[in-house]
């Protein structure tokens, strides 16, 4: 059970994939302009992490290893990750049409999603089994949302601060979001 509490606050808060390790960046700073659309977004990359996990782990450790061809993870990683991507898409597109036009690029865009990908590599390389597997996939998913609902929060307020023209835009978003993951930072050495 502690293993579990551990995996929980690392994927969330020490190792957050998006503030720590820097993956999934361009749905990071693509998404993250309106909260309603940040939330659409966590949602879906929870989903497809659960599942990607939920899918992967069994594939790898008794298919992969079984026939000797663990050096094909990551392709077929990705082929399952997108499968799920296809299906989350479809389903939105169908159910929230809103939503789907909130995510625009961003929705395909998961699938190459490095930070869906890491957590299931990730998974493999820790040697969780499948229960820490699912815990650190949802878990890591919450983090990512946590993310982009905060950097949505600071975006909102950029928008209204006086910054100098030689730094509205991109230079503003880059050094706030730089700042967000320094927050982040400080959670450090809280899982040891």
């Amino acid at each position: 059970m502690k293993s579990l509490i551990v995996i929980m606050i690392s994927a969330v808060l020490t190792d957050n994939f998006v503030l720590s390790k820097f993956m999934g960046i361009c749905a990071f700073l693509g998404v993250s302009k309106k909260v309603s659309s940040s939330i659409g977004m966590g949602l879906a990359v929870i989903f497809v992490m659960t599942c990607a996990a939920a899918i992967t782990y069994p594939i790898y450790y008794f298919l992969l290893e079984g026939l000797n061809v663990t050096y094909l993870k990551t392709v077929i990683f990705i082929l399952i990750i997108a499968l799920f991507v296809q299906i989350v898409e479809m389903i939105i597109k169908k159910k929230m049409p809103s939503l789907y036009s909130m995510l625009g690029i961003y929705l395909p865009l998961i699938t190459t999603n490095c930070a869906v990908l890491g957590v299931t590599i990730l998974n493999i390389d820790n040697s969780y089994n499948f229960a820490e597997s699912i815990v650190n996939a949802v878990f890591a998913g919450i983090g990512f949302t946590l993310a982009l609902l905060l950097f949505s929060g600071v975006r909102s307020k950029l928008e209204t601060a006086d910054i100098p023209e030689t730094f509205k835009g991109v230079p503003a978003t880059l050094i706030a979001a730089s700042i967000v993951s320094l927050s982040f930072m400080g959670f450090s050495g809280l899982v040891g």
